[in-house]
């Protein structure tokens, strides 16, 4: 189906074509600079999932913004259970009293995403909000303030536009479902 993949990884069915993507980052950059408009705003991406929906994102809001991202990693054995990952690039820009929309791939649990927000409110900002372009509403473990989201998933294991199987497939221009989880 791709030939980015070659053989590597078996698609069953593209989910969300690179129109429906685009179409969609557009709706959500307009929402965005209608909703901070006149304000400072500072988009956090966090890597490496989010690189593409990121970058489409901050060219799709039509206001001056500061970026930055921000790295976590998996701690093996225990970020699915518990949320706790470690930062593996912290922020460089001060956020303080700076309104904040942090820019993820796709949220499932809301674990990483919860620890994420509260690492961030200890820089002092005038508020955080939450743009996704994947959000599973069925696998929520917490109340996250997810205020921007491009598309509900289910538990389909997906890839592309970010989204990777051991690192593969992260440059495909759509969303694509897997065969099996691998």
């Amino acid at each position: 189906m791709s030939k980015i993949l070659g053989d590597s990884i078996n698609i069953k069915k593209v989910v969300f074509d690179e129109e429906t993507i685009a179409a969609r980052v557009k709706e959500l950059g307009r929402k965005i600079t209608e909703d901070y408009r006149g304000e400072e705003l500072i988009v956090i991406g966090v890597i490496k999932g989010s690189v593409y929906f990121f970058s489409d994102l901050t060219r799709a809001i039509d206001l001056p913004v500061k970026i930055d991202l921000i790295g976590f990693g998996n701690i093996p054995d225990t970020t699915s259970k518990t949320g706790v990952v470690k930062i593996t690039k912290d922020i460089d820009i001060d956020i303080s009293g700076k309104h904040v929309l942090v820019v993820e791939d796709v949220i499932r649990t809301g674990l990483t995403t919860a620890y994420l927000i509260q690492n961030l409110e200890a820089k002092g900002p005038a508020d955080i909000e939450i743009a996704t372009m994947l959000l599973n509403p069925n696998r929520l473990l917490m109340t996250i303030p997810v205020k921007y989201y491009g598309f509900e998933i289910s538990d389909s294991w997906l890839l592309g536009y970010g989204l990777d199987s051991h690192e593969i497939g992260r440059n495909l221009p759509y969303i694509a479902g897997l065969e099996k989880k691998d």
